[in-house]
């Protein structure tokens, strides 16, 4: 697939999955990576909402409240370096047919207010081979002091981080022949 039906494939994606509706003080966006891993098991890590440390390097401890339901809560402790220490999250869209997991951030001691965030895993063909397309849009409030620019500039960077991480873990297990979903 060239560049060009990628790009049209990725914002029609975007269009349907990903709808958010910022206020004036919010910022949003969406970021894309292309996976070279088969679409069950980058989805099996992914909608682990319990176990986000799994691919999350930022993430050091996942403390459940409830079951995998939509509406579980969960506490997310972070590793050093970060302005936090610790967030509290709510699952809001578990779909394992669509693929898609949705979360909202209830609490913690960090400056996301109001963020939410969208995670969709597509199948594709990447050099001949089974692959996977995943997107994450966001939208949060621009903090006090800051711009809308620097927000999402900061947002994007951690979610950067964490799909190069789903990648990495992704395409090591895909190498070693681990092609089963991870359940635990």
């Amino acid at each position: 697939m060239n560049g060009d039906s990628r790009s049209a494939l990725e914002a029609q994606y975007i269009r349907r999955h990903h709808k958010h509706e910022p206020r004036e003080n919010q910022c949003t966006s969406a970021l894309v990576k292309h996976i070279k891993a088969p679409v069950h098991l980058v989805w099996s890590l992914v909608r682990r909402f319990d176990q986000p440390q799994k691919y999350k390097p930022f993430v050091s401890r996942c403390i459940m409240q409830g079951d995998l339901g939509i509406g579980s809560v969960r506490e997310v402790n972070v590793k050093s370096g970060l302005p936090a220490t610790t967030s509290t999250e709510r699952l809001e869209q578990l779909d394992d047919e669509e693929h898609i997991l949705g979360i909202r951030i209830v609490g913690g001691d960090h400056r996301l207010r109001n963020y939410s965030s969208i995670i969709t895993v597509h199948p594709e063909v990447i050099e001949g081979r089974p692959g996977t397309m995943v997107i994450e849009s966001f939208v949060v409030d621009v903090p006090d002091g800051n711009t809308k620019d620097e927000t999402c500039y900061f947002v994007e960077a951690l979610i950067r981080c964490n799909l190069s991480s789903l990648a990495d873990v992704s395409e090591r297990m895909a190498v070693q022949g681990r092609t089963d979903p991870i359940n635990h």
